[in-house]
């Protein structure tokens, strides 16, 4: 292992807070993060006579000072997650790390981390408005010296404690270092000794693990032949977690001499999923489970953009439901929403896979349809028409029945951008709707209200 002055660099450039408090409680370090995290400075922090006062929000101090007071009496460790308040009067949710450490005269201080957990207090508040953002880290970027091994017990814990799984490779491809949290998201018993196994067996033996592991190996090969950070690589692993890798090379004290590399691992897994979560009920119609406006506008804007690189054609479907109104107004919410849910089964199940379905609000929907021509954009409008027409709805006791009304308009024949295309699927609609409903139009500005007959 190495020595102190790396420790401290590796402390100070960790993405999390760090500091460290004498026994009687005084702040003696802390690292740069927390600039980052709240706005003040080291510095600031260590000046302050009342760090709890300075940082934390008020209603949670209650909570904190008791915390502190059975760390102080009790030492161990614990966690915690609370509220602080940035020097610009925000907050922000961190989670909390301690543990009380005996030098070798017996003196005990208190080693504390703080992440960041802004992001995932904000999806548990089911915050949908903001896709929370992922969390990175940063890679630590110099290498070890051996030095006392009070500085390397301090090391190893701090390391252990974080959630990150931290691998010291030397420039001979031989572990130095690992910490647990890095054997336990390998599946390795934490017993197991693995300083001096070369990269190549360590990584065999966890390529059982990998749904993808020539990917990985490639991926690992790439950033070794590179000196410097290697991008951000997210691997499956075969029981579905996603871990996260990124390395750099660490730079020896002789100039362009590189003495090892440092690689950082993160399970990621539960962040994949929120967001994952996130941007589906952002693009989703929570009723019908059909893309909404939102997807419907970016996918126009995608095969709008396809279609004119490949010289092909798009067409445009828009249609809205005859005698929605009345079901809605004589039966209630509830009904209208079955009519719904059940439009959007029945006309779901008569598109081709490479169609698109929307529901852009209220009894509107529409469907894109790439690389088309006009007659089958027909076939499909009358096929919607047929399906809708034969839907068996029963409200109050009676059969109800409900048609459609469909617009066809095709890029780049009748229009030549996305906001045109969509008004010149509205006209042809509103012209079936004026034909008598139950039917479709194509478009044509020869026609009063822009729609084209044609024989059902």
């Amino acid at each position: 292992m190495t020595g102190h002055a790396d420790f401290n660099t590796i402390a100070e450039t960790a993405w999390g807070i760090e500091a460290w408090f004498e026994p009687g409680g005084r702040l003696e370090w802390i690292n740069r993060s927390i600039e980052r995290v709240t706005g003040y400075t080291a510095a600031q922090c260590l000046e302050c006579a009342d760090l709890i006062d300075l940082l934390v929000y008020e209603k949670d101090r209650g909570y904190v000072l008791e915390l502190a007071r059975k760390a102080g009496e009790g030492g161990g460790s614990g966690s915690a997650e609370v509220r602080l308040r940035r020097k610009d009067g925000s907050l922000v949710w961190v989670a909390v790390f301690w543990r009380t450490l005996h030098d070798t005269s017996g003196s005990a201080g208190l080693r504390l981390s703080a992440i960041e957990i802004q992001s995932r207090k904000e999806a548990e508040l089911q915050l949908l408005d903001t896709v929370a953002e992922l969390r990175r880290t940063r890679a630590l970027q110099d290498h070890f010296l051996n030095r006392s091994n009070e500085e390397r017990a301090r090391l190893e814990a701090l390391l252990d404690v974080m959630q990150l799984g931290v691998l010291f490779m030397d420039d001979d491809h031989r572990v130095l270092f690992c910490n647990k949290p890095f054997l336990r998201i390998w599946g390795l018993d934490e017993s197991e000794t693995l300083t001096g196994t070369r990269e190549a067996v360590l990584f065999d033996k966890t390529a059982a693990l990998r749904s993808d592991d020539a990917h990985f190996r490639r991926h690992v090969a790439a950033a070794l032949s590179r000196k410097q950070l290697s991008e951000p690589y997210e691997c499956e692993l075969v029981d579905r977690r996603i871990i996260r890798d990124i390395s750099t090379p660490v730079q020896g004290a002789v100039r362009d001499k590189i003495v090892g590399r440092i690689w950082i691992f993160e399970d990621v897994t539960e962040q994949k999923r929120i967001q994952a979560r996130l941007v589906e009920l952002a693009e989703r119609d929570p009723l019908t489970h059909l893309y909404n406006r939102r997807r419907f506008l970016d996918e126009m804007d995608r095969m709008l953009a396809d279609a004119t690189r490949r010289s092909s054609q798009l067409g445009l479907l828009a249609f809205d439901l005859d005698g929605f109104k009345p079901i809605n107004d004589r039966f209630g919410h509830q009904a209208g929403d079955e009519v719904l849910k059940a439009i959007a089964r029945e006309v779901g199940a008569v598109i081709r896979r490479n169609e698109i379905f929307f529901r852009i609000g209220g009894d509107e929907f529409a469907i894109l349809a790439p690389d088309v021509g006009e007659e089958n954009l027909v076939k499909l409008a009358r096929r919607i028409c047929a399906k809708i027409a034969r839907m068996p709805l029963q409200f109050g006791g009676k059969p109800t029945g409900i048609t459609a009304s469909v617009g066809i308009a095709i890029y780049p024949i009748h229009a030549g951008s996305a906001a045109e295309l969509i008004a010149r699927g509205d006209q042809a609609m509103y012209e079936a709707k004026a034909q008598g409903k139950n039917t479709w139009r194509v478009y044509d500005p020869a026609c009063p209200a822009s729609g084209k007959p044609a024989n059902a």
